[in-house]
């Protein structure tokens, strides 16, 4: 995965789609974009720029101190990137306001509208923002959507958000052990407008520490979850799980269903379980899973069927023999595959220091022939993470082939490797036994963030992040989930968003350069 600065790759931007997934194209349906490779990652130095490849541009849509056009002063959620229910200033002083560090991005079009939506991930309350892309007034650009649950009370901070175009809301998880993290559902109008404002936990879909949350198209809900295990040999043990919840009735998440965790089988068709690998997190199998051209069946194994009441996911995925991984974080369907294929990314230890199997993390790839409800797959490495391409977190495809992942490798691994966040683009082939790494975005380090990480308040984060990478054409119907149709970047309904979570959180769009 070594890159160079004259490392290109070519994309073929597919002007197909369709729910049942991408036809063959005619030669005039083909755009390409060369994406030329930035040379190396910013070092961890002083306040430094983005260097975005010279195949693309940016344009900031929404930034911290920008004020929300309907704020709930009353509990200070004033700011697209600050609650100052504690007052202070907004930014560089001891006592500034604590950052909320807006997350994952959701491109929707919505009664004429060109909307993007926010959960906010730190902070003393979740909450949830619409940036209006049409609004050029910035004092009515972002509006509140949500900040109280059914019972008018503050819920957890929100890391993950995707829309589910069958029950018509926006699904938030809040990335937090049992009994607090979980999933909301916020319900919108055909305008894209909240119908109350307020977000409904869905006991059914249970709590733990989800991340990662996806539709695909029979309406099952998919959760990765990210919770760090025990201290191992400078690392963690292996202790969040990959979840599928097939619900009683797509259109009604509350009417509960069935939770299932993924199972990993070892070569003799036994399961790797959590007993066998928290025990010993050394074992081979581990490393077997991250190396390139090795395969292994998997299925599912039920962790909770319809019962009244919350429950600790992780606690009973555990007990069911499901196979856990080292923090899981986010997933999605390959466009083109009719959601027969499921991309996922591992961060791994984030530390230089573990000498554990599978420390550094990647991309897997879960596929089943038999669509997104079979019972079986297969799971193989599509992206085995190293120590220059680690701390693997958002994921987004921008065409049939081409995969966006970045990285969230934290302060720790930024300081032993003298190096901040890149954004990677992997051309993942079934035909290669890799899949080779283009960087797009080597993320800088802005002011605010320089600040946090010398000397500010331990309260909010420090370096700069890179999150929420989102393509989409904003389509809120079934056929516009995420997987449903090849993306076409060279199109004028395709849009690209990522956010520079920390510091100033500045929510980006990307413009991408293209020729023929």
């Amino acid at each position: 995965m070594n890159t160079s600065f004259l490392a290109k790759t070519s994309i073929l931007a597919l002007v197909v789609g369709g729910i049942a997934g991408a036809a063959a194209m005619s030669a005039d349906a083909k755009a390409t974009v060369s994406v030329a490779d930035v040379p190396s990652a910013n070092t961890r130095a002083g306040v430094a720029d983005n260097v975005l490849t010279a195949s693309a541009t940016e344009t900031a849509v929404a930034w911290g101190n920008l004020p929300l056009a309907n704020p709930d002063t009353a509990n200070g959620v004033t700011h697209y990137g600050y609650n100052t229910a504690v007052a202070g200033p907004l930014t560089q002083a001891t006592d500034e306001a604590r950052k909320t560090e807006p997350d994952k991005n959701v491109y929707l079009v919505m009664g004429g509208h060109h909307y993007l939506y926010q959960g906010h991930e730190l902070g003393p309350r979740g909450y949830v923002t619409r940036i209006d892309l049409d609004q050029t007034d910035p004092a009515k650009r972002v509006s509140l959507v949500s900040d109280v649950d059914s019972s008018g009370n503050p819920y957890p901070t929100i890391d993950g958000i995707t829309w589910d175009p069958f029950t018509h809301q926006l699904l938030l998880t809040a990335e937090s052990k049992s009994p607090s993290g979980g999933v909301f559902g916020v319900s919108l109008d055909a305008n894209g407008d909240p119908v109350d404002g307020k977000a409904t936990r869905l006991d059914a879909l249970g709590s733990g520490g989800y991340e990662g949350v996806q539709n695909d198209k029979d309406g099952n809900v998919w959760l990765v979850e990210d919770i760090g295990g025990a201290s191992a040999s400078g690392g963690k043990v292996p202790n969040s799980y990959v979840y599928r919840f097939r619900p009683t009735d797509k259109t009604d998440l509350t009417k509960g269903g069935t939770l299932e965790a993924l199972q990993v089988l070892r070569a003799d068709n036994t399961p790797a379980t959590a007993a066998q690998l928290q025990a010993n997190p050394s074992d081979p199998f581990i490393t077997d899973l991250h190396q390139y051209g090795r395969t292994f069946k998997t299925t599912w194994v039920t962790v909770h069927s319809s019962a009244p009441g919350a429950y600790d996911a992780t606690a009973a995925a555990k007990a069911a023999g499901a196979t856990p991984f080292k923090r899981p974080e986010n997933g999605v369907f390959r466009p083109g595959t009719d959601f027969k294929d499921f991309y996922f990314t591992e961060t791994g230890d984030t530390t230089t220091a573990s000498t554990l199997p599978g420390a550094y993390g990647g991309v897997f790839r879960l596929s089943q022939s038999g669509g997104p409800s079979a019972a079986t797959g297969t799971i193989t490495i599509a992206v085995a993470g190293d120590r220059a391409h680690t701390g693997l977190d958002n994921i987004a495809f921008l065409t049939a082939d081409d995969l966006l992942v970045v990285e969230d490798a934290g302060d720790t691994l930024h300081q032993q490797r003298n190096a901040l966040d890149s954004g990677f683009l992997y051309r993942v082939d079934r035909s290669a036994e890799k899949s080779s790494a283009v960087r797009w975005l080597a993320e800088g380090r802005d002011a605010s963030a320089t600040f946090d990480a010398l000397s500010g308040p331990a309260y909010n984060d420090k370096d700069n992040e890179v999150t929420g990478i989102h393509v989409s054409d904003g389509d809120p119907g079934a056929a516009g989930l995420l997987g449903a149709k090849v993306p076409n970047p060279a199109g004028a309904t395709w849009r690209t968003f990522w956010t520079q979570q920390h510091g100033d959180n500045v929510t980006w769009e990307i413009r991408w350069q293209f020729g023929r």
